[in-house]
């Protein structure tokens, strides 16, 4: 079975010292294949996702999930503009990953990921960050330390 992988961005919470950013993790029901994070001021595009796919997603999975890209993997996203814009078609296409279809309105079939973040805020609630790579540590402790059933 080809793996199901959710792609999230996500805004982290401002922090009196370190601003927003923002966060994809991508996963399957094994854990965290990827964890990106984007230098502060700048915006998830078109041209920024194909980047992540082409230069971040396709290596890990590569390395991480050796066989999952003969079977093709398949990606869950929602519709926005960067994950539905012809360059971002096409270079799905090229790395022969799939898209399920996200129906527009559709509160049964959006992405399962909304445990993850409500989780993550309040593991992370109360705490004060020095820097972005402090804050970009305490993801990263957090999401591992996750038992495989969290991601199924």
């Amino acid at each position: 079975m080809a793996p199901y992988l959710l792609t999230k961005t996500k805004k982290i919470p401002q922090t009196t010292i370190c601003g927003k950013g923002y966060a994809d993790y991508l996963c399957d029901e094994r854990g965290v294949i990827l964890e990106h994070y984007m230098p502060r001021g700048n915006t998830v595009t078109s041209v920024t996702y194909t980047d992540l796919l082409n230069n971040h997603l396709h290596p890990a999975i590569k390395s991480k999930r050796c066989g999952h890209l003969s079977t093709g993997a398949l990606l869950q996203h929602d519709n926005a503009g960067p994950h539905t814009a012809c360059s971002s078609v096409a270079t799905i296409q090229d790395l022969s990953f799939k898209c399920l279809p996200h129906l527009p309105y559709s509160p049964d079939l959006t992405p399962s990921d909304f445990h993850v973040f409500g989780l993550l805020k309040e593991a992370m609630g109360g705490k004060f960050f020095r820097s972005d790579e402090e804050v970009q540590q305490v993801v990263h402790e957090w999401l591992h330390s996750q038992p495989k059933e969290f991601f199924s």
